[in-house]
């Protein structure tokens, strides 16, 4: 009987020694899963962050804030420095081909411009109604491009505050807002964008007198419609507070002269 009972317990060794050399599931992973570097279940999604609603605030700012921080938000909404106005182009769409005159009076200095803008600015070119402007020498641009240095004090009491994430999101929305053509709001993104995308947080407020009445254009024949959108911009490490910009509506009509541009300020 005690022989039967050991060649019994032999052979269920045997058995388990068998299922084991076959790979039977083991803890949830069979072979067929470790070998595919999966598990059984995969993880769940993780969930992306929604936009924020515009202005965004950090969520850390609370009433208790100290009056020295609440005076340095307060000093980063005017810059009086000397800053440079970067890549303004002028688009000028007329309903038919017109004989045009352009000139860029800068409360400051001219630094760049293309083609060249000369003392009395770009001259006796002709402007199609596609945006095609060909100048007297035979050679067509799509756009006037001037940069240059001012004095200019960019008011910053009203604006967003974006963290660099949602960057793009924004300026697609702002642009369209204020009445940029889907052409001129991309070319406005792929210059600005890979500049202010890796910032913590942006400050931007699109300037209106501030920096119309120091880059005066002078355009004859007169425009029946212009648009000129200039941003100005300050990289933030922490987010702040700032009370929203409204848009006014614009209405492209007759011959349109369509301007944007911009400036990256540093915080005061």
């Amino acid at each position: 009987m005690k022989k039967l009972s050991l060649c019994m317990a032999m052979i269920l060794c045997l058995f388990a020694l068998a299922a084991c050399a076959n790979n039977d599931p083991v803890y949830g992973l069979d072979a067929q899963s470790t070998q595919a570097g999966t598990y059984p279940t995969d993880p769940e999604p993780i969930e992306t962050d929604v936009l924020p609603d515009i202005p965004n605030t950090d969520p850390q700012t609370t009433e208790e804030q100290t009056t020295e921080e609440q005076t340095t938000e307060v000093d980063t909404h005017v810059c009086t420095d000397e800053v440079v106005e970067e890549k303004p182009v002028v688009y000028l769409y007329p309903e038919v081909p017109t004989e045009c005159d352009v000139r860029v009076l800068l409360n400051g200095e001219l630094t760049f411009t293309y083609p060249a803008h000369g003392t009395l600015g770009w001259q006796n070119f002709v402007a199609h109604p596609d945006g095609t402007l060909t100048f007297p020498d035979g050679k067509q641009y799509y756009c006037l491009f001037w940069e240059g240095k001012s004095d200019a004090e960019y008011d910053f009491s009203k604006g967003f505050c974006v963290s660099g994430a949602d960057t793009e999101a924004f300026l697609e929305w702002a642009l369209a807002k204020q009445g940029l053509s889907p052409r001129e709001a991309n070319e406005f993104i792929i210059y600005w964008l890979p500049r202010m995308q890796n910032n913590a947080y942006n400050l931007i407020s699109f300037q209106t007198d501030a920096y119309t009445d120091s880059a005066v254009l002078e355009i004859n024949p007169a425009p029946d419609s212009l648009l000129r959108v200039f941003m100005a911009y300050m990289p933030l490490s922490e987010a702040v507070e700032i009370e929203p910009q409204t848009f006014e509506p614009f209405e492209r009509k007759g011959f349109c002269v369509v301007e944007w541009g911009g400036a990256e300020m540093d915080a005061q």
